[in-house]
């Protein structure tokens, strides 16, 4: 009898246990996930809960306004709850977007980091396929429909070099495909952060999606000799979860 009960919770530990390990492989759900999205936020933006509050006051005064004008001012309010709670987290989702990259500024690696926030259609390379470890020089590499898109960080002096050696490298693979060059930084002609994925997405499409994964195929015979970023930043992190914040 006492060996049947001891078997029953060896059982329940054991199912516990493979839960609990389920749960970690699985990660954070969604809502944990906006928590930490927003106790982020807050570090670097206090007054993300007035932003949030206003716009979803304001959000609700246009639908009673619609509703009062339209004699059904219940209905419209009632219509107008989750458009409410749908403004608050797109105003948390940018305000998100707006204190990672004030995070990550500076810091080596973060251009590259900028750029994993690119959506589907773009094949980005996590670490830098050229860098001069003196100078902290790096160019970091995407593929997408306008073609390969190089991103510099560093020096000027020092990323003209490698931007050379890159292009040298790609034209021994894809010819004639199209290399584009976007110089990250604050000083004049250069790209501030928050702006690399909008004008690489601005840029002229010149393949079609099964072209884009066919000169793949061939860049990625060209291998990648870094050592990574140096002590920087973990680009997987520079940006909260789109898909949590839209709560799917």
């Amino acid at each position: 009898m006492a060996s049947t009960r001891s078997d029953k919770q060896a059982a329940k530990a054991q199912q516990r246990a493979e839960k609990e390990k389920r749960k970690k492989a699985k990660g954070p759900g969604t809502f944990a996930q906006m928590k930490q999205v927003f106790e982020m936020t807050k570090k670097s933006d206090p007054n993300i809960v007035w932003y949030m509050l206003l716009g979803a006051l304001v959000t609700m005064l246009v639908f009673i306004l619609i509703g009062v004008l339209t004699g059904n001012w219940i209905t419209w309010t009632i219509i107008g709850i989750p458009f409410a709670v749908l403004v608050a987290i797109l105003i948390l989702s940018r305000r998100a977007e707006r204190a990672a990259f004030g995070q990550i500024e500076g810091q080596p690696g973060a251009a590259g980091a900028a750029m994993s926030s690119l959506r589907r259609g773009w094949i980005v390379e996590q670490q830098p396929v050229q860098m001069n470890a003196r100078s902290q020089a790096m160019v970091f590499r995407a593929l997408g429909r306008p073609g390969v898109v190089l991103v510099t960080e560093g020096p000027r002096n020092s990323v003209g070099a490698l931007i050379s050696q890159e292009k040298k490298r790609l034209k021994r693979v894809v010819p004639s495909v199209p290399v584009h060059v976007i110089n990250s930084g604050n000083d004049e002609g250069q790209t501030p952060l928050k702006q690399i994925t909008k004008e690489m997405n601005k840029l002229p499409k010149s393949l079609t999606q099964q072209e884009v994964h066919q000169v793949n195929n061939r860049i990625s015979t060209l291998g990648n000799n870094m050592l990574g970023v140096p002590k920087g930043i973990d680009p997987t992190r520079m940006r909260p979860d789109r898909k949590a914040m839209r709560g799917r």
